[in-house]
């Protein structure tokens, strides 16, 4: 589920904007130390929670205004060097204010404990990772399904052109679009904190997984980026039991397959 959290933003960016992202693992990463921070000064997680995510999107809303949007109408790998020199920014600036050592995030005192039924054993932050990242997918399909942004959304993916034409503010819904995204790479990040603590050097791992994911399940696609998260998660987890040196591996493995039977990947088109 978290998978899906950093890889439905960046799907939905690419979907309408056409536009590839290579700083979002860095904002997946900018969102996990400002919630080590928060949970530091203020000792509150539900806190770091609800205002981190916030704080990702108003940065990312203010960096899509000032430099972002000069590059929508260049080529891909322009895109690609201006987001990636973003990235590394912001992982040199976390190394400056936070150091190269990693920190660890303890999960709020209420969700501490293990959850048993029988011999099964399961912590209880977990599941709640779980079911609260199952809610904001609601959230986000009934955002993108069921509401006027979410009409305007799907259409600028389809022709952005004619959307602009017909007297909306496209620039306006690309700004609000990449800070949604980015927005929920940040959550993403602060789910993840107190599993796998805060590195600054997890950004391109996380943005590696991040395609992967959106590759499997297609470009653009809600439902794929659910699926493709789903999918890449489980492949990855029953390979740490079978053969732990290569579950990463087994992870490129899968989206090799889908793209030699599936080249736009499950849920996405041509």
């Amino acid at each position: 589920m978290i998978y899906f959290l950093f890889s439905v933003g960046l799907t939905i960016i690419f979907g309408l904007l056409n536009f590839v992202n290579f700083a979002h693992g860095a904002f997946y990463l900018l969102g996990a130390y400002l919630s080590y921070t928060a949970v530091a000064v203020t000792g509150n997680y539900w806190l770091a929670l609800v205002a981190v995510p916030i704080c990702i999107a108003l940065i990312a809303w203010a960096c899509e205004r000032t430099l972002i949007k000069r590059v929508y109408h260049l080529p891909h790998t322009y895109q690609i060097l201006v987001t990636l020199g973003v990235a590394l920014i912001i992982q040199e600036l976390c190394i400056s204010i936070w150091g190269p050592i990693g920190k660890h995030v303890a999960p709020p005192d209420s969700l501490k404990g293990v959850f048993q039924i029988g011999d099964f054993f399961y912590p209880e932050y977990r599941l709640f990772v779980i079911a609260f990242s199952a809610v904001v997918a609601i959230l986000v399909w009934l955002l993108l399904d069921k509401t006027k942004f979410g009409a305007l959304v799907r259409a600028g993916s389809e022709d952005a052109e004619t959307v602009s034409l017909l007297g909306t503010h496209t620039h306006r819904l690309f700004s609000i679009t990449f800070a949604l995204g980015v927005g929920l790479a940040g959550l993403a990040g602060v789910l993840a904190a107190p599993i796998r603590g805060v590195s600054p050097f997890v950004g391109p791992e996380v943005l590696g997984i991040a395609f992967v994911v959106v590759v499997i399940g297609g470009m653009g696609s809600f439902t794929g980026a659910l699926v493709g998260g789903l999918l890449v998660g489980l492949v990855q987890s029953l390979m740490t039991t079978i053969w732990p040196q290569g579950a990463s591996l087994m992870i490129y493995g899968a989206m090799a397959v889908v793209i030699l039977l599936r080249p736009y990947g499950l849920f996405g088109r041509a």
